[in-house]
Formats: C-alpha cells, structure tokens, sequence
C-alpha cells in the first residue's frame, strides 16, 4: 500500500483497460487499473503464465510459451520480475495499492495449492523488511477464484505467526481496504470466538484485548484444521514453509477447472466476510 508511484501512471489510475486476464484455468474480470508498461496495459485481455507470473497479449504467445518452472520463483526489484509482476496482477484487485516497481524492500510470500502440474498462486501477502511502525503485513490478496475458502483468514494467522517467531506484535499497515476491513474483523471475530469456547472462567474485555498476544490464548495455525484428500497447499519464499503448508484451511472440494468470471465487489452489506 505503500512504495514508489510512478508520475506517469499517476494521471491514467483511474482509466481501466484491462477487462480480464487468462490465468492458469480461470479467466477473471479484473476490478482495478494497473499500471502495465506500454502496450500491456491497454489490452482488454491479458494472459499470465501461473508459474513465473509472466504477462502476455495475446492467446497464441501464451499457449506457445515454454515456462521452465511450476512454482512462483524469487525475484528481483527489476521490470518483468516474479516480484514486480505479482504486484501488477495485485492491483488488479487492489483500488489502494500503489506499490508496483520499488518492491526491493518488501518480502513477498505465497500462498499456492500444489497438485502433479505444479504450485498455482491462491494468494500472497507482503511485508516490510524493516517495519518503523511494526507492521506485519503492506498488502494481502486472495485471487477472486479462491476467495470464500479460508485462504484469507490463513495468510492472515500466518502473518501472527511470523510475528510470534519475531517476538513482535504486529498488525497491518494502515488505511485498510474495504475488503481488507472485512478480512481483518472476519479473522479477529474468530479469533475471539475460539477464546470464549475454549476459556473456562471469567474474562473481562481487558482480558479479551490482551488474550491474543499471549500464545496460551492465541489460536495456532498449527491446530485443529486438518487437510482433506484435495490439493496441496504450500507456502513460498519462507524457510518454514514445510512446516506449516500441511495445516492449511480445510477444503470442501477440488479446485475447479471450469473458467471463473468474478465481477467487481459487491456492495459492501453484501460481501461474506468469511473469506
């Protein structure tokens, strides 16, 4: 939500030209203009590449292209880069996010479902390397296919958990987004949920505000949901992500490999928070 912003884009955000994009199985409405260089950027479609997150025209150049790798490599600050590209697709879906190129001091991590193809992008969130105000998370997204399932509450808890890890206390960066709000009180309502279920005695709401920094109450990733006979989930670019992939929300079913069109957001008395 925070990093460079390129004058050149800055008269053209609010001009969408992208329509949709082709990933992997799904073709998605994109809600959002991103800064695409050059001509990319005034296609009504784009074809991205699941894996490196590459960026195409047009439908030949996709299915010819011969992507060497089946899970979402490191990358540089450099244009074209894994890391730069992840930020462009974001913004499809972000209205706030105007971090796009300087993403040199930000550490990005992934959330993929793994299957025998490969590791498909769900989600990913960002973070500061060295935060000033202590946040544990710059921008988050679940991709609109995979929203609904978990995911987001997921990345959410796995951000605490870095914290933990860190011994910090961390919390987003701020303005939250519309969906981010949701997100965050859909996580936080659940977090207190679990304390009250599993508390014997009296708690009062100082209690309550303290209860989740301290790790007999907090809620672990690391418990109680176990994975069904469904696709894999992974992390990326954290050492100890085989540590915790196993213990991703429990999925009702298979993704599905029918094209998925996910129009804008609805209004927002209308959006399920339990994402």
């Amino acid at each position: 939500k925070t990093g460079l912003f390129r004058p050149e884009t800055s008269q053209i955000t609010k001009v969408k030209y992208v329509d949709k994009i082709h990933i992997g199985h799904f073709e998605i409405d994109a809600w959002y203009f991103s800064p695409f260089p050059e001509d990319y950027g005034k296609q009504p479609k784009l074809w991205i590449c699941e894996y490196c997150l590459k960026y195409m025209k047009y439908e030949r150049t996709y299915r010819l292209d011969t992507c060497d790798t089946r899970v979402t490599p490191g990358g540089g600050p450099s244009l074209g880069s894994p890391s730069v590209n992840l930020c462009l697709l974001a913004k499809l879906f972000l209205d706030h996010k105007t971090l796009y190129f300087d993403v040199e001091p930000f550490v990005f991590y992934l959330l993929t479902e793994v299957d025998r193809q490969g590791a498909h992008i769900v989600g990913y969130f960002s973070k500061e390397k060295e935060s000033p105000d202590g946040n544990n998370v710059a921008c988050i997204l679940t991709l609109p296919p995979y929203q609904r399932r978990g995911y987001g509450k997921f990345l959410i808890a796995f951000s605490y958990e870095l914290s933990k890890l860190e011994s910090t206390v961390g919390s987003p960066e701020k303005p939250l987004s519309d969906l981010g709000k949701l997100s965050y009180r859909s996580y936080w309502s659940w977090v207190l949920l679990e304390i009250l279920r599993d508390f014997r005695g009296t708690l009062s709401i100082k209690d309550l505000r303290w209860a989740p920094v301290r790790s007999q109450y907090a809620p672990s990733i690391t418990s109680k949901v176990p994975v069904d006979s469904g696709p894999q989930v992974a992390t990326s670019t954290l050492p100890v992500s085989s540590q915790y992939h196993q213990y991703a929300p429990s999925m009702t079913s298979k993704t599905s490999k029918v094209p998925i069109n996910s129009g804008p957001p609805p209004p927002r008395d209308s959006i399920d928070p339990h994402r």
